[in-house]
């Protein structure tokens, strides 16, 4: 026997929650800031980032231990004004996506270019370094 609460299972009342034909805001919180492709070869992995509207000054591109990470800020001033009233529209966002790429990256050489509100970049790999033993001693 299935239990229905108002014609409709309960457990699928609850999952729709979460979808965008119930709760459009929960479905923006979870969905990625902006669109990046990433692919690799035996040489190099690929990211591609669609940020349009950025500008490059606003986007930054770090590296920390195997973690790369991509932020944008920016800040946009509407002003309008006409006959009776005055008004000045500012927003603000900040986006951001981090991805751990591995610890056999050359961190160094990391290449990263930015055009037409494509940001791509080029994470270099190297051989991985091999893992060091240390024999301890039993007393």
């Amino acid at each position: 026997m299935t239990l229905k609460l108002y014609g409709r299972d309960p457990m699928k009342m609850f999952e729709d929650v979460f979808t965008d034909k119930v709760s459009p805001f929960f479905t923006s919180m979870m969905s990625p800031a902006f669109k990046v492709d990433i692919s690799e070869d035996d040489k190099a992995i690929f990211i591609e980032a669609d940020m349009p509207g950025m500008k490059k000054e606003d986007v930054t591109v770090s590296m920390e231990d195997d973690v790369l990470s991509i932020s944008a800020e920016r800040e946009h001033s509407e002003e309008e004004k006409k006959k009776g009233y005055h008004r000045i529209e500012p927003s603000w966002g900040s986006l951001s996506r981090s991805f751990t790429v591995g610890d056999n990256v050359d961190s160094e050489h990391i290449d990263a270019s930015y055009d037409n509100g494509v940001l791509k970049i080029v994470v270099p790999k190297k051989e991985p370094e091999p893992k060091r033993g240390v024999e301890i001693p039993v007393k």
